[in-house]
């Protein structure tokens, strides 16, 4: 049967990654289902309300972090499909269908991860209580939930909002709230831009990270994951998954289907770990300066030399000391950093082997490719293959959702 047509619009922001993958969610169920769908998306993707009210369209899509969007959608008579962050209130969900990213989980995923690495201190660097901001909240709670029931301390700085006008005061702030916390702690960063300024301020500061702070943040923007020096982990928000659903349940209304649960959420999707997390319980102070100077220049073609002269000792004693606390030496520790970095543009980025050989600091393709083969039995291509997730798989998907 043909589908009949609807004009969907949707009201989102892609200047964020979460609206922005939200979007490909719901491109993803457009091209797997028979919805015959004129969207209607502003050209440069912000969200406009001024004259929502004479639009005249047939459903609608909409983020509901944002209060203004669900003020203006309240009296609407087509069907509606929110989109936001997950509440521990069930009064705070709204009375429409709303697929949820899991706050709880989210920060969940963030707690474990830097709590199987070792850490038994932990910090959340928040943002500012914001009736725009509900979620940030929602998982300040969770992060305190998370520690009293694991017996941890955990301190909290929410920070200031961010202009420009005053970036300078706000990071020299949060400068002073770092000096205050005992080492080694684990930060979780309610986003990646709020992560970005803890990176950006130990830098400054000259703290190591992941030795003194191990900083992890949510959202994994890959637009923005390199922009500091220490490449920064973050928790994968399902937001495509959210995209796909929020579409078929709108489809589900529009072909006159009752929506008996009217609140799914949905998980992260993993933790994507890079050095800001790579954190190993190193007690030897000399051994944790080595450490960190070979994560940072190590694609840079170091030897154990340079090494040496950076930590200043002899190599039987740094040996010594490396063997003792590492189980290795120094030359498999500058080994193993490059292979982890080209395994990771693997995962993670589009470039190709010669590139990623040479920004890995190996002297050719061929060698790099030698490598892979002794330690994982495959090329680089075949590793990478291998590593690419799969976000949407034939029905059913309620094993990826939770309903509420």
């Amino acid at each position: 049967m043909v589908e009949k047509a609807h004009s969907i619009t949707l009201l989102l922001n892609a200047s964020k990654i979460f609206d922005r993958q939200i979007i490909e969610g719901i491109g993803s169920y457009l091209q797997s289902s028979n919805a015959d769908w004129d969207l209607y998306l502003e050209e440069d993707f912000l969200t406009r309300l001024e004259h929502f009210d004479e639009w005249s369209g047939d459903g609608v899509i909409a983020d509901f972090d944002n209060p203004a969007i669900e003020r203006a959608l309240s009296n609407t008579k087509v069907p509606v499909v929110a989109i936001g962050g997950s509440y521990q209130d069930d009064a705070s969900y709204p009375n429409v269908p709303y697929v949820a990213t899991d706050n709880y989980a989210l920060v969940e995923a963030a707690f474990n991860h830097l709590r199987h690495k070792g850490i038994e201190r932990f910090a959340f660097y928040g943002s500012p209580i914001s009736r725009e901001q509900r979620w940030a909240q929602e998982r300040e709670q969770a992060m305190l939930s998370l520690a009293k029931h694991y017996g941890y301390e955990c301190y909290v700085y929410r920070g200031h909002a961010v202009r420009a006008e005053t970036w300078q005061y706000s990071q020299k702030r949060l400068t002073d709230w770092l000096k205050s916390l005992p080492s080694p702690t684990g930060i979780v960063a309610v986003t990646d831009s709020r992560a970005r300024h803890l990176l950006q301020a130990c830098d400054h500061l000259g703290f190591l990270i992941p030795e003194r702070f191990a900083v992890i943040g949510i959202d994994d923007d890959e637009l923005t994951r390199f922009l500091s020096r220490v490449s920064l982990t973050s928790v994968r928000q399902g937001s495509l998954e959210m995209g796909y659903q929020a579409a078929r349940l709108l489809h589900k209304q529009l072909n006159g289907r009752l929506i008996k649960n009217k609140q799914l959420l949905v998980p992260p999707v993993t933790v994507a770990e890079r050095q800001s997390t790579d954190f190993k319980a190193i007690k030897d102070p000399l051994v944790m300066q080595a450490s960190h100077f070979i994560h940072m220049n190590a694609c840079k073609g170091i030897k154990v030399d340079q090494v040496l002269d950076h930590v200043g000792i002899s190599r039987s004693n740094l040996e010594s000391r490396f063997r003792e606390e590492r189980g290795h030496s120094i030359h498999t520790e500058i080994h193993n950093e490059k292979l982890s970095r080209a395994c990771q543009m693997l995962k993670e980025t589009d470039a190709n082997s010669g590139d990623i050989a040479q920004r890995c600091g190996y002297p050719s393709v061929q060698y790099m490719y030698a490598l892979f083969r002794k330690h994982f039995d495959k090329t680089p291509v075949e590793y990478r293959q291998d590593s690419q997730p799969n976000h949407f798989e034939d029905e059913p998907r309620s094993s990826v959702i939770k309903v509420i």
